[in-house]
């Protein structure tokens, strides 16, 4: 796990609105997302791609990990001008993500069993407190073979305040 400071993008896929305890129960949409995702060529339709990453990520979280959030299929992109039909376009912010690696295996076994890691994390190993804004999944060249794949998860953490900005400058009066 590393502590990075991401730039700013967009990405371009398909959305679902789902939560954690309808995907570990089996009830997911996610599973089926990818399936429509892959078998349609999502990826292939989706005009000025930055590279060949699939991502997912996840936003508009209604609490934490334990309410609603929307899931989104896509990869990065260099413009959001021309957002296929049925597809929508998503910003990720710049800011202090955690980067935690999956360990190698079959992909449906590896990320959720990430995830659950994730979630029994305390702050201080994480790097900080989640922010529960944005975060994001790369499925990289090394999750080519879905039999043996390895996914890193971004954590968006909320921002630490500064020294500066929390300490208390007295204010002087002038005298005439």
């Amino acid at each position: 796990m590393q502590i990075e400071e991401s730039p700013a993008f967009y990405v371009i896929g398909m959305p679902v609105r789902t939560n954690n305890t309808q995907e570990m129960a089996g009830n997911g949409k996610i599973g089926e997302l990818w399936q429509e995702f892959i078998q349609w060529q999502i990826a292939g339709t989706i005009p000025q791609k930055a590279g060949n990453e699939i991502l997912a990520v996840y936003s508009d979280y209604e609490s934490d990990e334990t309410g609603a959030y929307t899931y989104l299929l896509g990869v990065r992109v260099h413009s959001v001008n021309d957002v296929p039909p049925g597809l929508i376009s998503q910003h990720v912010p710049a800011g202090r993500y955690a980067a935690i690696t999956s360990e190698v295996g079959p992909v449906t076994q590896v990320v959720p069993k990430l995830w659950q890691r994730i979630w029994s994390m305390p702050a201080e190993e994480l790097g900080g407190q989640r922010a529960f804004q944005i975060d994001y999944e790369v499925y990289g060249q090394a999750a080519s073979n879905p039999e043996n794949a390895q996914v890193t998860v971004f954590l968006g953490l909320k921002q630490v305040p500064t020294r500066a900005s929390s300490i208390a400058i007295p204010q002087t009066q002038s005298t005439r």
